[in-house]
């Protein structure tokens, strides 16, 4: 663990002790809602007992109340990542280039669940720090470390974003890493293989069992792959207990099969057509495309992907398909904290001419309603918890403002301030 994750972990366990109250009025400058992408000027957050009461304008504020000064900063929901890997941290290199498969199944085997739930404390702190509330995690956590660390932070054990996890990735036999005949058990606990109608019902119910909030299945990264009747089965056995699944497809043909067993989401979706990204949108199947950086991509080998992943995206926003951000971060480059990689791909969203404000939108308020919260977080409104960030310049016209996060508010408890 970096220095700079030992220091700001133990602030975030000290801070919250201070400058959280009972009650608390926000004194907002500039209050942004992200859903219409309008500006309110000096506006009052009043929060009790972590939720939102009231905003506006001419409050009654109680006497009792503890008053935090935003009157010169941007206030705006806290942000959501939809899809990352909090409990796996890998150095990302030049040495990644044509290995990525191999060095993935390395880091796997070397690393048990327990190590894998404490890079998950770090990274969570990390998160937390540089605005991200929520996270949706999607698998790559050894044995359900990301359920124990779910609980760890609901339970006020550590800090950290509202966790919504995925358990162990679903896949055909193998997932995404080719194993050897001598060592099968390699691609275990990472993914639990499930091939048959009995295996796939099993993988869904332990996942659920074992704490998972959403589903995750793998598609495609084998020659073979899901069926839709494959997919509606775990779709339709999710949906009894009211989890959504997240399909990860690259390719055409596995996101026209997750698209019609009626998933939430496809994530990555490196190869839609426009006649796919039109069912995408007609099946109200939003898209989280972890569209990575260019330079990020050439460390993996594969920089010829950019542009592609760009054109994807810039189809996708055309057609009207409802696009969500996910960082897919499960690496660090340098000195950077998660929390800066969970940033980087906004340049890929540049590239494709995306607004600042269609950003913010995918970073809160759509990515709210695809993570099943709409109702709890996402915007800055009476009834909703208060999850709450404050930088200096405006979002709306310069995205890069979200890199120099102030204030941190989750669920009514302040984590950062300065």
């Amino acid at each position: 663990m970096r220095i700079f994750s030992l220091v700001f972990l133990i602030c975030l366990i000290f801070i919250p002790q201070f400058l959280n109250a009972q009650v608390i009025v926000i004194k907002a400058g500039k209050l942004i809602d992200p859903a219409s992408g309008e500006i309110a000027n000096d506006q009052s957050i009043l929060i009790e007992n972590g939720m939102i009461t009231a905003v506006g304008s001419a409050l009654v504020i109680p006497d009792k109340a503890t008053t935090i000064d935003l009157s010169d900063k941007h206030v705006l929901p806290g942000l959501f990542d939809s899809h990352t890997h909090l409990c796996t941290d890998v150095d990302l290199d030049e040495s990644w280039q044509g290995q990525v498969t191999e060095r993935f199944t390395s880091y796997t085997l070397q690393n048990s669940t327990t190590y894998r739930a404490l890079t998950g404390v770090a990274k969570a702190a990390e998160m937390l720090a540089a605005g991200f509330t929520t996270v949706r995690d999607l698998g790559n956590a050894g044995n359900y470390a990301d359920s124990e660390l779910r609980r760890a932070i609901e339970n006020g054990l550590i800090p950290g974003p509202t966790i919504i996890n995925s358990g162990r990735i679903i896949a055909p036999f193998g997932g995404q890493l080719h194993l050897h005949a001598e060592r099968p058990e390699a691609g275990v606990p990472e993914y639990f293989h499930a091939d048959t109608r009995d295996e796939i019902l099993k993988a869904v119910r332990e996942n659920i069992h074992f704490g998972a909030r959403v589903i995750k299945v793998v598609v495609d990264d084998q020659p073979y792959i899901y069926s839709a009747e494959d997919l509606k089965l775990i779709v339709d056995e999710a949906a009894k207990t009211g989890l959504k699944v997240a399909a990860h497809c690259h390719t055409e043909a596995g996101a026209i099969n997750a698209i019609a067993a009626g998933v939430a989401s496809i994530e990555h979706g490196t190869q839609m057509s426009n006649e796919v990204l039109q069912l995408a949108k007609a099946n109200n199947v939003a898209l989280v495309g972890t569209e990575m950086p260019r330079w990020v991509l050439e460390l993996f080998g594969g920089g010829s992907r950019h542009d592609i992943l760009v054109d994807r995206l810039r189809r996708a926003q055309r057609i009207g398909v409802n696009l969500v951000y996910g960082s897919d971060a499960l690496y660090e480059v340098g000195d950077r904290t998660r929390g800066e990689m969970a940033l980087v791909n906004l340049e890929s969203w540049q590239a494709a001419g995306i607004s600042p404000a269609d950003m913010l939108r995918a970073m809160t308020t759509d990515a709210a309603e695809l993570c099943g919260v709409g109702n709890v977080r996402g915007a800055i409104k009476a009834g909703l918890a208060a999850d709450i960030i404050a930088v200096e310049e405006n979002p709306l016209e310069d995205i890069w403002a979200l890199k120099n996060v102030r204030f941190v508010m989750k669920d009514g408890k302040v984590y950062k301030s300065r």
